[in-house]
């Protein structure tokens, strides 16, 4: 079998290291003091996150909706009907990818959140966040926020948890209007989906055309001051930021790489 899963379901040495590089994914640490049951629980659970990793792995490589089980099962080096004691079907990995996706995004929120105050402070830091996420995961922000699967439809636990983030979001203009930071004109509902609309937004055009640009560059980039500028004024009680919305970004956005300077933007 080589150095993947060996025929007894246990993960060898590289299947423990690509288990090792995926512990972000919830993945339990190794324990010394394990019962029989405890330790064959230990190696299932590193088969399962060496499964997702290369999953991600071909996902990246060849696009989202080109995930093969049988090329999952060779990078693990298992025979592909193998791959169902883990996932019973396709749409069943796809669904456990969709869940990493969620989790990972509300880590990469949750961190940029340290150190913030206020609400419009944290309000950047939920577009710096969902950008990072787009970049530094991009299988997995298409596969959550983008519909490239047709035929895919997460579980209904998946999408409960994945609603927390809208909720999350509520809450804080919920907060922000208790504190007298934000004053709204429409239900919170509707601006916490304006929000969302925005950050989303940004975030894909960018990712469309220039996703290899760094956050506060490129015609897209670029534009999250601005956008915060922009419910600000709209929103801000203090009336601070009222006229301030910076227009001093470049014509077609600032610094923008050789290769989308040769072509047209998608729209």
């Amino acid at each position: 079998m080589g150095s993947g899963v060996n025929r007894r379901g246990s993960a060898s040495r590289t299947a423990r290291d690509t288990w090792t590089e995926a512990t972000s994914l919830g993945a339990p640490s190794p324990s010394p003091l394990l019962s029989p049951a405890e330790r064959r629980q230990r190696n299932r659970e590193e088969v399962r996150q060496a499964i997702l990793a290369a999953a991600r792995d071909v996902m990246r490589e060849q696009g989202v909706a080109a995930l093969s089980l049988r090329e999952v099962a060779r990078r693990v080096q298992m025979q592909a009907p193998s791959l169902y004691a883990y996932f019973p079907s396709k749409m069943a990995l796809y669904d456990a990818l969709f869940l990493v996706a969620v989790r990972l995004r509300a880590e990469y929120r949750d961190r940029d959140d340290v150190g913030r105050e206020g609400f419009w402070d944290r309000l950047e830091g939920r577009f710096e966040s969902y950008f990072r996420f787009a970049q530094e995961n991009p299988e997995l922000y298409q596969l959550a926020y983008e519909r490239p699967v047709p035929g895919f439809t997460p579980s209904a636990e998946s999408l409960e948890e994945a609603f927390r983030a809208p909720a999350g979001l509520e809450q804080m203009l919920d907060d922000a209007v208790a504190a007298g930071e934000v004053m709204l004109d429409m239900p919170v509902a509707q601006a916490r989906d304006l929000l969302i609309g925005m950050i989303h937004g940004l975030t894909a055009h960018h990712m469309a055309n220039e996703p290899e640009l760094s956050i506060g560059s490129g015609r897209f980039g670029s534009q999250i001051p601005a956008a915060v500028a922009l419910f600000r004024t709209k929103w801000d009680l203090s009336g601070a930021s009222r006229g301030s919305i910076d227009a001093s970004v470049p014509e077609e956005g600032g610094e923008r790489s050789t290769a989308t300077r040769k072509k047209k933007n998608r729209p």
